[in-house]
């Protein structure tokens, strides 16, 4: 994995501040354990995790956007899952996390905290108050995955594309006062995480286009009716 410099001591105390594991430890704790965690600056596209290079370390999402994803048969990648800031995922068998024949990859530039296992065992878990965030942390992430399944197996292509549009929206950096959202996701990372071709995920947002739900914008979605989206997506209701 190819790397920029750590961030400075000041800034990486920051970071740990902010990451929702770490939100019941004082100032002094934070400090303490910031002189045992590596942070990491990676470009878009690192390859963090391989499923033919399997290391045993804990990676703790801080700034960016990562893929899981596994390979077919015929070499198709397919996403499993996009874990964005306060995310935490690796190798690590005493924590319950096991990537199997998975990949991790950047899909933005990201900042990362990397763990090995003694260190995970003594900063981590030696401390029921992170313990508990990371059992929060993991049992929103297993009930999360069941309901994408679910959605994969029992609701119509639209209806799949619909509710990843809601659940992937931001706020816009620049729509604050509007409270615009957007999708920062290509019509690809769209098909690979509704299980579905590129060329399904654009009829079907052409077609949300023309009911008024979104605006396609150069590298992004706009969402105009949420609501909307979210009717479509309960209920099956046709966008034609």
């Amino acid at each position: 994995m190819s790397e920029k410099p750590e961030t400075s001591v000041s800034d990486k105390l920051t970071h740990l501040r902010e990451i929702d594991i770490f939100q019941d430890l004082s100032p002094s704790e934070i400090a303490s354990l910031g002189e045992h965690t590596p942070m990491e600056r990676v470009e878009v596209g690192t390859t963090l995790y391989a499923a033919d290079r399997p290391t045993e370390v804990l990676f703790i999402l801080k700034e960016g956007r990562v893929q899981l994803y596994r390979l077919s048969a015929d070499g198709r990648r397919l996403i499993t899952a996009v874990l964005e800031a306060g995310a935490i995922f690796g190798e690590m068998v005493m924590l319950g996390q096991n990537l199997d024949d998975s990949y991790a990859e950047a899909a933005s530039p990201c900042l990362l905290c990397l763990m090995g296992r003694n260190d995970v065992k003594t900063l981590l878990l030696g401390d029921p108050r992170i313990a508990f965030r990371i059992a929060e942390t993991l049992g929103r992430r297993l009930i999360e995955t069941e309901r994408r399944l679910l959605d994969i197996a029992l609701k119509r292509v639209p209806e799949r594309i619909a509710d990843l549009l809601v659940l992937l929206a931001r706020p816009s950096p620049a729509g604050l006062l509007s409270k615009q959202m957007e999708v920062r996701y290509t019509h690809e990372e769209l098909a690979d995480l509704a299980g579905t071709y590129r060329e399904t995920v654009t009829r079907a947002l052409n077609e949300f286009r023309g009911k008024g739900l979104i605006e396609m914008q150069r590298g992004k979605i706009v969402v105009l009716d949420a609501e909307g989206l979210r009717r479509l997506s309960r209920r099956g209701e046709s966008v034609g």
